[in-house]
């Protein structure tokens, strides 16, 4: 990888994605030039994830098809989904980062959702449209997202997906302590 030019192609052209990685990136090379473009990657999940499974599955997808679209120093997949846990429904993201010889995961830190929420999403709608709809907002998830509305924007999409890549990115960071 060139120090001083960082490649990073992202799974998605979702803007909230695309600023994510790029700040998390260049927060974590501040020598660096962060170079940092979207493209449409197929997840081969639902568009609305529904399982822990399905919400990896979604973000590794990604990540390979733009390893074998483009050459990067880095690529990145993000995938938001929903799940049941013993607690509750709650709304998190599965974070794929890989580079030409290894690959990380990460997961976010979970939302709670209400279980208005989770039926409507059972019933095949996505987490943004419902959101939208109960705030009366248009595109939250190329904004805060559900996790900027219900935490009064104390939180943000954004903010949730940047620090679930700085946790995934330590291998990189520190590969000599991980293995292969």
């Amino acid at each position: 990888m060139n120090q001083d030019c960082i490649k990073i192609v992202v799974g998605s052209q979702n803007p909230v994605k695309i600023n994510a990685v790029r700040n998390a990136i260049a927060s974590l090379y501040p020598g660096s030039t962060v170079e940092c473009t979207g493209m449409h990657a197929p997840s081969g999940v639902p568009d609305q994830p529904m399982t822990a499974k399905q919400t990896r599955e979604g973000a590794e997808n990604r990540v390979r098809f733009c390893q074998q679209q483009v050459d990067a120093d880095f690529y990145v997949a993000l995938e938001g989904g929903v799940d049941v846990f013993e607690y509750g429904p709650s709304t998190f993201a599965y974070v794929v980062v890989a580079n030409h010889s290894r690959l990380s995961v990460g997961r976010s830190a979970i939302l709670p959702l209400p279980t208005s929420v989770y039926q409507a999403l059972e019933k095949g709608e996505e987490l943004g449209d419902v959101m939208d709809r109960l705030f009366n907002t248009q595109n939250i998830k190329q904004k805060g997202g559900a996790i900027g509305l219900l935490t009064n924007g104390q939180a943000t999409r954004e903010s949730t997906y940047t620090e679930a890549l700085l946790l995934a990115m330590a291998p990189f960071l520190y590969e000599e302590l991980y293995d292969k």
